[in-house]
């Protein structure tokens, strides 16, 4: 049986034995500790008429002012009641960056719900894929707090989302209800593989990929393990799609899955496993957009002489082994064979990588590098790094940049020698 509640914080299955102890995170919100919502009963008691009351009263609270608001609310209030309203309306302030400040002002949270949950733009795009395809009703298994059954469930589709974990469950309940998609949406507490999906058409299985150490890196490690995910998927009647961590090996992907990084505002957040369409297949998606490179198939770019211009292709395209396509989009190769950064002579803008126009050209010395940031008043220094072992906040120390202007430092290798190159963000024309 499998943990793969996004709100119990343990990627243990109950076969494996007792679950370990959770590490409590310490915060100088002492009142409104992130664990109270953990708890069912906590959770329900936000649900009752009082608790929705208070939550409406605390929602803006001053961090710094929890102390008086909490005592002056424990006069009229159950203690345990005020610990837990606090502590969810800090949960509320932290989902705003994912959910958007008037869904995450409606929802539900548990502590890892907030941390674990599909960011509300990808599971939006992963819904509408599912739509394209013709999906109609979808098995969300392992569905955390809801994001991905609110996504879902907002293009229409009809979901049944399940999680073992009571606490999580209740808060996706709550979470469909709160925001008008109950109709749509079936929660359900129970183990994901006691499920019988026959009655949808797609499944979407995201694991638990977090457990008492951190982050788990092995597919197999996660709970469910991926192994058990994919099997799950093959039974679907028209499509699936899993969710994994943006690190798992190229080699670990089944033969007859699609393969999908996908990128948001820059940041890659996952990938995802697509049975049922085009398989073998690769891409990489950025957001907003969508925009979405496939794969070719192309051979690696050659290394060549650096040219003018610098392409650093987003961390998606990285991900998924398409750093050949940028290449071939701009006319370019590699500054070095192993390592992702694209040189070319002409500028030919591309959404898939972030182009400089590079400027200066030196083995790696920081003295030179200091001298050249004084005679050219640079006091705002970006600094990226690929292939070196030298930390951006140490050579920031060391140049001590001073002045008006700004640059962009890479520290890298070029055709194997460490190399710096200096320039700036060439700015998109509108």
């Amino acid at each position: 049986m499998y943990d793969c509640s996004h709100g119990a914080g343990s990627s243990q299955s109950r076969a494996a034995g007792p679950r370990p102890t959770p590490r409590r995170r310490h915060t100088i919100h002492r009142l409104a500790h992130n664990e109270a919502v953990n708890d069912l009963d906590a959770l329900l008691s936000l649900l009752t008429p009082e608790g929705r009351a208070l939550l409406d009263e605390v929602r803006d609270t001053d961090p710094a002012r929890e102390l008086a608001v909490a005592t002056r609310l424990r006069r009229e209030h159950p203690a345990a009641l005020v610990s837990a309203a606090l502590g969810q309306a800090r949960l509320r302030q932290r989902a705003a960056a994912k959910f958007g400040a008037g869904d995450a002002g409606r929802m539900f949270f548990t502590a890892n719900g907030v941390e674990q949950s599909t960011r509300a733009s990808v599971a939006a795009y992963r819904a509408e894929r599912f739509a394209a395809l013709g999906v109609t009703s979808v098995a969300d298994l392992c569905c955390g707090i809801g994001g991905d059954a609110i996504a879902l469930a907002r293009a229409g589709i009809r979901v049944l989302a399940v999680d073992r974990d009571p606490a999580t469950a209740a808060a996706a309940r709550a979470n469909a209800e709160a925001l008008g998609l109950a109709e749509l949406v079936e929660v359900r507490e129970a183990d994901v593989e006691a499920v019988d999906t026959s009655g949808y058409d797609a499944v979407f299985v995201d694991p638990a990929r977090r457990g008492g150490r951190g982050r788990i890196f092995d597919p197999e490690a996660y709970s469910p393990p991926l192994s058990w995910a994919v099997g799950a998927a093959r039974t679907a009647s028209r499509a699936a799609a899993l969710k994994v961590a943006p690190g798992i090996p190229h080699e670990a992907v089944p033969e007859d899955a699609e393969a999908e990084w996908i990128s948001d505002g820059g940041d890659v957040k996952e990938a995802v496993l697509w049975f049922g369409g085009a398989a073998g297949a690769v891409r990489a998606t950025l957001l907003p957009g969508p925009r979405t490179l496939p794969g070719t198939g192309l051979p690696d770019p050659e290394v060549r002489t650096p040219g003018r211009y610098l392409y650093e292709p987003d961390g998606a395209v990285i991900r998924a082994h398409l750093v050949a396509e940028v290449a071939e989009q701009v006319g370019g190769g590699l500054l070095d064979a192993t390592i992702a950064y694209v040189t070319a002579d002409e500028l030919l803008p591309t959404p898939y990588a972030t182009a400089y126009e590079i400027t200066d050209l030196m083995p790696f010395n920081v003295k030179k590098l200091k001298a050249l940031l004084r005679e050219r008043t640079v006091g705002t220094l970006t600094v990226k790094k690929r292939g070196s072992a030298v930390e951006p906040e140490e050579l920031r120390r060391k140049v001590k940049p001073q002045g008006p202007n700004a640059a962009t430092v890479f520290l890298t290798r070029v055709a194997g020698a460490p190399a710096m190159l200096v320039g700036q963000p060439v700015r998109p024309s509108r």
